[in-house]
């Protein structure tokens, strides 16, 4: 007989099925004491769905999960919070008009003659504070922390549930590496008092820093495991594609065409002290680095109309523009990409085919007004072939397509326009190696046919594997120009960093 204590939580052969889709084939999941599991694969592979199980949002279908070597139904979030499971979503669920205190202990305010007892909760939420390092008040106001410190505040909600088990879905995808940094010595520190982590990620960098094991899934299904010593890029992928990816940046670099992008002296709002200057030529592809706060975002934001620069000048094609706002860049033969395809990029109640003709709409109209449905159905269906948006038909709502889609149509959107200039803040920002490969792929053919992109990007990869150039941000100037021959991983952090300036 075995003296190995059972997992944590073990799953086996879970199974869930949705009109039409099997979104998990029979999965198993094992989770010890004191254990970061990383859980990774494509977007449909079924991770959402299985997190969901443990969480108690969804039932499955068939399978058993147990707890301590016990079988357990799951059958809500009181129930997994009872068993000690809490899930933290990628959307904090949080409210901005509450004090932390009240945040961490939503719904379980502890009372005394029955009335709410504030100063134990206030107590005891600062214990729980204490724990994640986070030095606020418990009576500081939730609207007033900076995201990274209000995801502290989650897990200081899901410790005072008695949690021994949190499961963290993209829990960095809107921090910054200070605060990155920041969770994972948390993270290190829950381990280390027998706090068992499930973390999710599309950023593998991260996986690797941070798992004992990684678990993939592909399909639906378990495609594979990786024990510590054996966590790299390459395998992870190789597990979630089902391919060897020999070449996950396409791009070879080409010579370059005239000018089709010059920027002289030009000041943005963010950072107006500093005037930045440099030119993209056609079929080029320019990589935008920096630390979060550079200011990459604000620059391509002024670029395109966005927001008003406060001094400058750009030309498009030889010719001079002014551009007060995107519709006079759109018009000079621009597009833009922007870094939240939800909020700006996007009408997610509203089709494929209405999101991919948006931006074209002042050029498909009728006479007296009248929109050109034909005409409009037509570049849907061509935007969907060439971009291989996996959707059931050009009327599916957006809301219901997978992050990497999502962006396809975004990039549909704009490339009716065939734009001589194209902005990308973030491409591939939430979405999985496949998707990520497609994109780079659709940028290298772009500039084959020479569009000039400019590329704004936080993965350092991704900068030294598709720029022909890399310009270096920090703190709103450019504080280098790297050509491809001398980037490198330590090239662009000296320069983001302000060492090399």
């Amino acid at each position: 007989m075995s003296d190995t204590p059972p997992a944590l939580l073990e799953a086996r052969g879970l199974v869930k099925r949705f009109p039409g889709v099997r979104a998990l084939d029979g999965v198993g999941l094992a989770v010890g004491s004191g254990e970061t599991v990383a859980v990774v694969g494509e977007n449909g592979a079924g991770k959402s769905t299985l997190m969901k199980i443990l969480a108690g949002v969804l039932s499955p279908d068939a399978g058993e999960i147990r707890v301590d070597g016990r079988p357990v139904t799951v059958g809500s979030v009181r129930a997994a919070e009872r068993l000690g499971i809490a899930l933290i979503h990628q959307e904090l669920n949080l409210c901005d008009n509450l004090d932390v205190a009240a945040n961490v202990f939503l719904g379980r305010e502890p009372r005394r003659r029955g009335l709410m007892d504030v100063g134990r909760m206030e107590d005891e939420a600062e214990r729980f504070l204490q724990a994640v390092g986070l030095d606020v008040s418990p009576r500081t106001l939730l609207g007033r922390l900076a995201i990274g410190h209000q995801q502290m505040v989650e897990i200081a909600k899901a410790l005072s549930t008695g949690a021994r088990l949190i499961i963290m879905d993209e829990p960095t995808s809107s921090l910054s590496q200070r605060e990155t940094e920041h969770l994972f010595r948390v993270i290190r520190d829950l381990r280390s008092r027998g706090v068992a982590i499930v973390y999710i990620s599309h950023r593998l960098g991260e996986v690797s820093e941070v798992a004992d094991r990684v678990v993939v899934l592909r399909d639906g299904r378990n495609s594979g495991e990786l024990g510590r010593g054996e966590i790299d890029h390459a395998r992870m992928v190789r597990l979630m594609i089902g391919r060897e990816l020999s070449q996950l940046y396409p791009h070879e670099p080409r010579a370059p065409g005239p000018e089709a992008l010059e920027v002289s002296g030009l000041r943005t709002a963010a950072h107006p002290g500093h005037a930045v200057s440099f030119t993209v030529r056609a079929g080029e592809i320019v990589g935008v680095a920096g630390l979060v706060g550079a200011g990459r975002t604000e620059l391509l934001g002024a670029l395109f109309g966005v927001e008003r620069a406060r001094g400058g000048s750009v030309r498009v094609g030889g010719r001079a523009v002014d551009f007060r706002r995107p519709l006079d860049a759109i018009r000079a033969g621009m597009a833009m990409v922007p870094e939240d395809r939800k909020q700006q990029g996007l009408l997610l109640e509203m089709g494929v085919r209405e999101n991919v003709s948006l931006a074209s709409l002042w050029r498909r109209r009728l006479a007296w007004g009248f929109l050109d449905r034909a005409g409009e159905r037509a570049l849907a269906e061509e935007m969907i072939a060439q971009l291989r948006i996996k959707t059931p038909h050009d009327r599916q709502l957006v809301q219901f397509l997978s992050g990497g889609n999502q962006q396809k149509v975004v990039l549909g959107k704009w490339l009716a326009l065939q734009p001589k200039v194209l902005l990308l803040d973030e491409p591939t920002r939430g979405v999985d190696v496949g998707a990520k490969q497609e994109i780079y792929r659709l940028m290298d053919d772009l500039a084959g046919r020479g569009v000039a992109i400019l590329f704004a990007s936080s993965e350092l990869e991704e900068i030294l594997g598709m720029s022909d150039r890399a310009l270096v941000m920090h703190q709103g100037r450019i504080a280098g120009e790297l050509p491809r021959e001398k980037l490198s991983e330590e090239s662009v952090m000296l320069l983001a960093t302000g060492a090399a300036a």
